[in-house]
């Protein structure tokens, strides 16, 4: 409930913050500083918004403080100097990577985006996950389908448990995507991460026609007009609207339980927090604290451009409660 109602509020002012569309921000930080202070990565879902945040995010010196970097693009990347690793696609990937950082010593990362939350997957490893705007999640079908675009979430866990029949070709993205685990845990799949090594899901796809991992939220991967997979709806509003690439492609996202997704779903069964996960213990030091930590903060003061990316600002946005066990 306390989503739904954070969505209604927004939503007439979201539909105008997205009619004002730019040119896209940057895929990986460029220009001065080469090197930022936060480097991160991880979540498909929040690169949009974190690449804007980032254009906007500024020191006492009027320098750039984050640095984000897209889940897709080149093998490796080197967010700081002498740091080269290979590119996290996700946001479990880039947890782990955060997680990875931080038992190295080396500086390389200092936050990921997450698009779920999957603290109790890295228990022990002192991360703090900071909501800071809220998403929704519906289906998406090629504009040639005849498949419907008014399912419930009962229609798709039927679709997924591969019961609806040839006419249906379920989709998910790559393994360690937050949509992926969301999408799979809302439809009552707990074993979200070997849901399709599972006996009985053997009609899931799980990648494109050249046979590459399927990338979340890139509707021009959708070959089949049987095909169906999840999508977040501030991904497809920020595509539609050119804030970010469009990459929809010929996908149209179909209404879940009744609700159309022509703006962020205001009364969504598939709302979402979305985070910036930080290590527990930078969250009172500089610029962690300032950037990322309580109301006040350099993100969550920046409302207008966590609108323009499709999103509905966090009524929390900056909470430091939710911990890894």
């Amino acid at each position: 409930m306390r989503n739904k109602r954070i969505l209604a509020a927004v939503g007439a002012g979201l539909v105008a913050a997205l009619v004002v569309a730019g040119s896209p921000a940057q895929a990986d930080p460029a220009g001065t500083p080469t090197y930022r202070q936060l480097a991160g990565v991880g979540s498909d879902t929040t690169e949009g918004v974190m690449n804007g945040l980032s254009d906007v995010v500024l020191g006492t010196d009027g320098s750039k403080l984050i640095g984000s970097y897209d889940a897709f693009g080149s093998a490796t990347i080197t967010p700081k100097e002498g740091c080269t690793i290979n590119r996290p696609a996700g946001s479990g990937a880039g947890v782990t990577a955060l997680v990875a950082s931080i038992d190295a010593n080396n500086g390389c990362l200092d936050f990921a985006r997450s698009s779920s939350n999957n603290a109790s997957s890295y228990a022990g490893k002192n991360l703090t996950y900071v909501p800071f705007a809220v998403d929704a999640v519906t289906y998406a079908v090629r504009s040639d389908s005849s498949i419907s675009r008014k399912l419930t979430k009962a229609n798709l866990t039927t679709i997924y448990n591969c019961a609806a029949g040839a006419n249906y070709k379920p989709l998910l993205p790559q393994y360690g995507s937050g949509t992926r685990s969301f999408f799979l845990k809302s439809l009552g799949f707990t074993d979200a991460a070997n849901f399709t090594s599972t006996a009985g899901h053997t009609c899931i796809g799980e990648t494109d026609s050249t046979g590459k991992a399927l990338q979340e939220n890139n509707g021009t991967l959708l070959s089949d007009a049987k095909q169906v997979a999840p999508y977040s709806i501030a991904m497809y509003l920020a595509q539609t609207t050119n804030v970010v690439a469009d990459v929809h492609g010929k996908t149209v996202l179909g209404q879940l339980d009744g609700i159309a997704p022509t703006i962020l779903n205001t009364a969504s069964t598939m709302s979402r927090d979305v985070y910036n996960v930080v290590p527990t213990g930078k969250l009172t030091t500089a610029p962690y604290a300032e950037v990322f930590v309580g109301p006040t903060s350099k993100v969550c003061t920046n409302a207008n451009t966590v609108k323009k990316y499709g999103f509905a600002p966090h009524n929390s946005c900056g909470d430091t409660s939710l911990r890894t066990p």
